[in-house]
């Protein structure tokens, strides 16, 4: 079985304890002989500032570059509010997914029945609801140029930012979006604001011009703004969405709120395939590094673990490991354990190890199943 590298970066506050959940169940798989992992492990973020000065050294960036993928815990924290921007631990994260090129993020909003009580909306409307926003991540607003803040002659301040998109950044989102949906019910969904933004009037011709590449997938469009009434109204319409940085920024946080808690989000952030077939990959949770309850065996590690689960399916080439990972997750949840984000009446609290040890535990009893 050919070795699959994985490089760690924990980062800060929760982000070791959950990491450390992945890790057992990376050494279950190992040792069972399902999987032959290598974990290196390096810092990142705050961890990384006070060990390197840097919030991400270009040791880290190499290593992730010749890894299968990057799993990342969680970054930031109030020690290091006062360091200068340009090095806060966040800057860690943006600067390994520009270099290594993380164009595509896919971010699933999954509700799991055994939370559906958690969302603010009815059950009815969320019930089964299995949305796949793709985001694309390097490009847009938040990259574009002018940006800044400038002084005008009459002496008022003025705030720039500049919405840029070029065919190739749009095209490469939307194959990525238009390959996945034809893996899932074969529905896609391009958002955009193509009556007021030319970006968005680019976006729209660019994704439709894919199409016809991809004739089993059924492409609709619609404005950002009735995408995100839409996901309140009746979110189950989508199953796969692409949109733009911005947009994707928002309906993605959107999306995540209605399966009822962020703590149990994973999400993927994909390159291009090189022409050996390699792809750079960075997996981590939605949720961040919650300093206030870090090192206390309280934080939620299923989002993590779950990160993990897409790598296994994205990158590692083990979809079925995928599979029997998240079916154990929701047998967990399933059984009424619970960490305090999510839990309910009649159920039994649980830390952090503990739940992992029954996500190992439910997923032994599915491999002894499918042997």
């Amino acid at each position: 079985m050919a070795v699959k590298k994985i490089l760690m970066t924990s980062g800060d506050g929760i982000g070791p304890e959950v990491m450390g959940e992945v890790k057992k169940i990376i050494s279950f798989l190992n040792n069972e002989g399902i999987s032959n992992i290598k974990i290196t492990e390096r810092p990142i973020g705050g961890a990384s500032i006070d060990e390197h000065g840097v919030p991400v050294t270009d040791e880290t960036i190499e290593l992730g570059r010749q890894a299968d993928c990057v799993l990342l815990g969680a970054v930031g924290g109030p020690k290091w509010d006062q360091v200068d921007y340009n090095i806060r631990p966040e800057a860690g994260l943006l600067k390994i997914r520009k270099e290594l090129g993380l164009f595509a993020n896919l971010r699933p909003a999954l509700v799991f029945d055994a939370l559906i009580d958690a969302s603010t909306l009815k059950p009815e409307i969320i019930r089964g609801l299995d949305i796949l926003i793709v985001r694309e991540l390097t490009g847009g607003v938040y990259f574009g140029e002018p940006r800044g803040i400038t002084t005008l002659p009459n002496g008022e301040r003025q705030g720039v930012n500049t919405q840029v998109y070029t065919t190739s950044e749009i095209q490469r989102v939307a194959r990525v979006a238009f390959e996945l949906a034809q893996k899932r019910s074969k529905k896609l969904c391009s958002c955009e604001k193509a009556n007021v933004m030319e970006s968005g009037k680019l976006w729209r011709e660019d994704v439709t011009k894919l199409a016809p590449e991809y004739p089993d997938v059924q492409l609709s469009h619609m404005y950002a703004d009735n995408c995100a009434m839409q996901l309140l109204k009746n979110p189950r319409q989508f199953d796969v969405i692409v949109t733009d940085n911005l947009f994707g920024d928002i309906l993605s946080d959107e999306a995540s709120m209605l399966t009822g808690s962020l703590g149990m989000l994973p999400s993927a952030s994909l390159g291009a395939r090189d022409e050996s077939g390699h792809q750079n990959a960075l997996y981590e949770p939605v949720h961040g590094s919650a300093p206030d309850i870090a090192g206390q065996n309280k934080a939620n590690p299923m989002a993590a673990i779950l990160s993990f689960a897409m790598a296994l399916r994205f990158s590692l080439d083990q979809s079925d490991i995928a599979d029997h990972i998240e079916a154990a997750s929701r047998a967990v949840l399933d059984n009424g354990l619970r960490t305090g984000d999510i839990m309910a009446d009649g159920c039994t609290l649980a830390g952090t190890s503990e739940i992992g040890d029954a996500v190992i535990t439910e997923l032994k009893s599915k491999l002894k199943r499918a042997a």
